[in-house]
């Protein structure tokens, strides 16, 4: 596997993973919903935050073999019995969320972040979060940061921009 292609499928880096589960566990996460499980690597983050909270992790993922990769990750740490991996298109298996959302994680098409903000911040819960990987390296989707820095409702900081960059949005009500 060259370099290029390794880090691709690690996702985040330990540190964006350290916050992933510090923030989980700061506020008492229940619901994440994660857009782009890749291997599971980032999942496998929140999920060590939602065994101390007692809550689910539901991802979604558009190739099959990384879903089975991820879900084979999540059984060998323990925490399959926190996830529920989702395959197919985002666009589309994300309209069958319905219930409030504490965190939102985006980590899949760049160019589809405003998408999915649109379809999910409804459902995000006040005082939940939404996380967005990316927002350094690859370069993100402008709408997208346009939508989370002017939106009076959405408190935005970004983080960890030493590595690919960590969008952290406060949903104010």
């Amino acid at each position: 596997m060259t370099k290029d292609r390794t880090q691709r499928y690690l996702s985040v880096s330990l540190e964006d993973g350290r916050l992933f589960r510090q923030l989980v566990e700061a506020t008492g996460a229940k619901r994440v919903v994660e857009v782009g499980t890749s291997t599971g690597y980032s999942g496998l983050w929140f999920a060590l935050g939602l065994r101390s909270t007692g809550g689910k992790l539901i991802t979604h993922e558009l190739d099959p073999g990384r879903a089975q990769t991820a879900q084979s990750n999540f059984k060998k740490a323990g925490v399959d019995d926190l996830v529920t991996v989702i395959v197919g298109d985002a666009h589309e298996t994300v309209k069958q969320h319905k219930d409030p959302i504490d965190i939102l994680f985006l980590d899949a098409d760049k160019e589809g972040y405003i998408d999915y903000l649109q379809k999910l911040l409804p459902l995000v819960r006040p005082g939940g979060l939404i996380l967005a990987h990316n927002m350094k390296s690859p370069r993100p989707d402008p709408r997208y940061i346009e939508a989370i820095t002017t939106d009076p409702n959405l408190d935005t900081s970004f983080v960890l921009m030493e590595g690919s960059g960590v969008g952290l949005t406060l949903k104010k009500r």
